[in-house]
């Protein structure tokens, strides 16, 4: 990691010498042409930091649509006004305007839309104070210019001594999280097979680490990824270019993740085994587990699968599994070996996509190609999303941006004319096009620039009589500022108006004393971020902690209607296929609800309470963990039931006895979960217990606690299901897979295929154990949700709802 960063911000001080060169120490020509190398500098920093080649060429096509947006329709507005009408007021409502134009659009990468309102900002902001000596072409040409100048210096920087490539930094994290999915395994297993609770649970905690380690390369994999579209190197075929390797390392995480679930599921160790010969095998896997990490023919990225002697001997273990259906007891074994199985088959939860190796284009996947077209057709995109529905939110967001960037402008030219532009341009280069955290970003934005301010004033004062010298002292901050970026502290805010404060000093020349410019600029921040902050507050007032509560609704709503599509049953072969997409897809929609929470959690956490009750972030996290389980065990059941209606090849006469059996323990389970997690998100939807008691009062309602045992004869029997219950579920489940098995023997068919029939229905058995476990357990997390946001009253669930469904009549 702290060569990656170095390595960054070697970089990132390439391309601010470049720029610093070239404005500092480049021809007077040149000099002149380039006359606002903060927005050298500022562009530099949006491009290059972090960045791959592929990053950069991307950001050099944003900076040119930036500069089509921001610079030519200013050209005939000038044209337009002229130069003298261009008053402070006017300067209001055209940068608003300018604006709201270029945020609108929701196609627009976030890059343009910055690069664009920074050159508004300095274009609008310079000519009101010019005025008539203010050329129409030539000034915003200068804009132009200084844009390009930080474009090509980022080019330049990424390419020398060598290119920094993406695929080449994908390749390398897949191999790091190759190494990593083997070591966890190893542990795994050693976990499975382990004599002592000591043993298993040191060896559990060490996956734990590693397990975090995991999620951060899978976090840089997935962002490097992005700007794969953009690289075209020699060495890979334009098919394999739009290969994936998230998806394949996906593939993995999944197996191992739920490895984890089952071995931490169990109290005690050593653990069940169906078997002794198995046991024994399993001890002999301990010994070979690993996961390949070289990569495979035909393809620059692994595949992720498993060592050929595991293979083996993972054969020989499910040759030895006996066809019987074992008991409840042996399903956490049994699981984990059902996950091993799919890391050797490298199966994914989605179907793969398979690419020939040919030079036909028209084998690329489609949605990588039209993924790649939208970026390098910024233009049309945006001429679609004008001629489009515009959804209200992209107007308020719209609003919102306009309408702090324009008076950000405005009361920094009241403060000081000659340096307004500041604050506004403090807005730009940080604007957010998505909802954050307004303070925290803002006291980040703030304290980063005077830490770089400070920083620069005190390097002037050191090197005054020496320029070159003074500028390279610019170096060892890149270096500092580009750790500070990982750093909570900081975070990449702070880390930004870090650097870009110093450079503002110590990279230019000509601005006058430094500490009065330093002084001048930070009260120009300040200026731009309060504006910031009362345009959140008037067109965005909802807190972060009520639009969690309204994220987990939704998360609460998307996981009933996964649990409501788990079925066995299929009446023709296009209905399972339907059905099994269809549960796929409100998976995937439940995927990006859980992401949409966290990071909604995320913004209310770091928000100040005010008079408001602080924000329950413990439970909120309960909550996530348990919800993120249960999405994963819904995923494992999919994939078992997908295998057993397609690919089990099980006798029809076996399959239409046994089938209906099997699945009416399913659907049992399926409608209990269903009910519980309805009436949990109905409970989550009351605003207070406070409210709920005042409007039961005005409305004059005799709330009795046979009302709640009415509403659980209809349906809703959440919290109110005796746990024996549930086991007899499970228990029935496995007698009606082993009399299935049973049957299935007799036919004396491929022994190989029976004994993955046996793993696949053991591992949707612990996925309905594991459910009603963790739906339990979700009830629990409710509760004390509920109970922290009324800390004064005793809470009730069964009480509560009884309520709520008085309510409702």
């Amino acid at each position: 990691m702290s060569s990656s960063r170095l390595g960054s911000a070697f970089r990132t001080g390439l391309a601010c010498s470049i720029v610093g060169c070239i404005t500092l120490f480049g021809p007077h020509t040149l000099q002149k042409m380039v006359a606002f190398p903060a927005l050298s500098y500022v562009t530099v920093i949006l491009i290059v930091s972090e960045a791959t080649l592929g990053d950069t060429l991307r950001g050099c096509w944003n900076a040119i649509y930036g500069t089509l947006q921001g610079v030519l329709p200013t050209i005939f507005i000038f044209w337009a006004l002229g130069h003298a009408r261009f008053s402070i007021t006017t300067i209001l409502f055209v940068v608003m305007f300018s604006t709201f134009v270029v945020v609108l659009p929701e196609s627009t990468h976030a890059v343009a839309k910055r690069i664009a309102l920074a050159q508004i900002v300095i274009l609008y902001s310079v000519t009101s104070v010019d005025g008539v000596h203010t050329r129409a072409l030539l000034h915003p040409a200068h804009v132009a210019v200084s844009t390009a100048v930080g474009a090509f210096a980022s080019v330049l920087a990424l390419l020398l001594p060598f290119p920094r490539l993406a695929h080449y930094e994908v390749r390398k994290k897949c191999k790091l999280f190759n190494k990593n999915a083997s070591a966890r395994l190893t542990l795994y297993v050693k976990a499975l097979c382990a004599e002592n609770d000591n043993e298993a649970l040191g060896s559990l905690s060490q996956a734990k680490s590693l397990a975090k380690t995991g999620s951060s390369l899978l976090q840089i994999i997935k962002l490097k990824q992005e700007s794969m579209q953009w690289e075209r190197p020699q060495c890979i075929s334009p098919q394999l270019y739009y290969m994936k390797p998230l998806d394949k390392v996906e593939a993995l995480e999944l197996p191992l993740r739920g490895m984890e679930l089952a071995l931490t599921s169990s109290p005690t160790f050593p653990f069940r085994v169906a078997d002794q010969d198995l046991s024994v095998l399993l001890l002999s896997l301990k010994e070979n587990t690993s996961v390949r990490s070289d990569q495979p023919k035909g393809s620059p990225y692994s595949s992720s699968t498993m060592s050929e002697t595991k293979s083996q001997i993972l054969d020989k273990s499910l040759q030895t599994l006996q066809p019987s259906f074992p008991d409840k007891n042996d399903l956490p074994s049994l699981f984990v070996l059902y996950c091993i199985t799919l890391i050797q088959t490298d199966i994914k939860t989605d179907q793969p996509v398979k690419i020939a190796a040919t030079n036909n284009l028209a084998l690329i996947p489609k949605e990588s190609m039209k993924v790649h077209k939208q970026e390098l057709c910024p233009i049309g995109n945006s001429w679609r999303d004008w001629n489009g529905r515009i959804s209200y939110e992209r107007i308020m967001l719209a609003l919102k941006c306009s309408l702090s960037l324009g008076f950000a402008v405005f009361f920094g030219m009241k403060f000081s004319r000659e340096n307004g532009f500041w604050s506004g341009l403090t807005v730009a280069v940080g604007m957010a096009f998505e909802r954050e955290a307004t303070f925290k970003v803002a006291n980040l934005k703030a304290q980063g620039t005077v830490l770089g301010s400070v920083y620069g004033v005190l390097s002037c004062f050191i090197f005054q009589r020496f320029l070159f010298i003074r500028f390279l002292s610019l170096l060892p901050w890149i270096v500092f500022t580009s750790f500070l970026r990982q750093s909570r502290m900081y975070a990449p805010a702070g880390a930004v108006s870090a650097v870009i404060g110093a450079l503002l000093i110590l990279g230019r020349k000509n601005y006058g004393p430094p500490s009065e410019f330093a002084i001048v600029r930070i009260a120009e921040a300040f200026i731009g971020l309060t504006c910031s902050i009362i345009a959140e507050f008037l067109l965005q007032p909802t807190r972060a902690s009520t639009l969690s509560k309204n994220r987990l609704s939704e998360c609460l709503g998307t996981l009933h209607d996964c649990a409501q599509s788990m079925s066995l049953h299929f009446s023709s072969v296009s209905k399972e296929i339907l059905n099994l997409t269809e549960l796929k897809e409100k998976e995937k929609k439940l995927k990006i609800h859980l992401s949409a929470l966290l990071k909604v959690m995320g913004e209310a956490e770091a928000e100040p309470n005010f008079w408001f009750r602080p924000f329950s972030n413990e439970c909120y996290g309960k909550l996530h963990r348990t919800l993120s389980k249960m999405l994963e065990i819904f995923m494992f059941a999919t994939h078992a039931i997908e295998f057993l209606v397609r690919e089990s090849h099980i006798p029809e006469a076996v399959w239409k006895e046994h089938q209906e059996r099997v699945d009416r323990d399913v659907d049992l389970l399926r409608r209990m979960v269903c009910s519980s997690i309805k009436c949990l998100n109905e409970l989550t939807s009351i605003k207070s217990l406070v409210a709920l008691e005042k409007e039961i009062k005005g409305r004059d309602i005799t709330c009795d606690l046979e009302l709640g045992k009415q509403a659980n004869a209809n349906g809703c029997k959440g919290w109110n299901v005796d746990e024996d219950e549930m086991e007899d579920i499970t228990s029935s489940f496995l007698q009606h897979s082993r009399e299935m098995m049973d049957k299935i023997h007799s036919f004396k068919g491929d022994k190989h295929l029976e004994c993955h029939i046996v793993l696949n229905l053991s591992a949707l058995g612990f996925c309905m154990s594991a459910l009603m476990k963790e739906t339990r357990e979700l009830e629990k997390n409710v509760k004390d949700l509920i109970q922290s946001e009324n800390p004064s009253t005793n809470v009730n669930l069964h009480e509560i709802y009884c309520k709520v469904n008085a309510l409702r009549k």
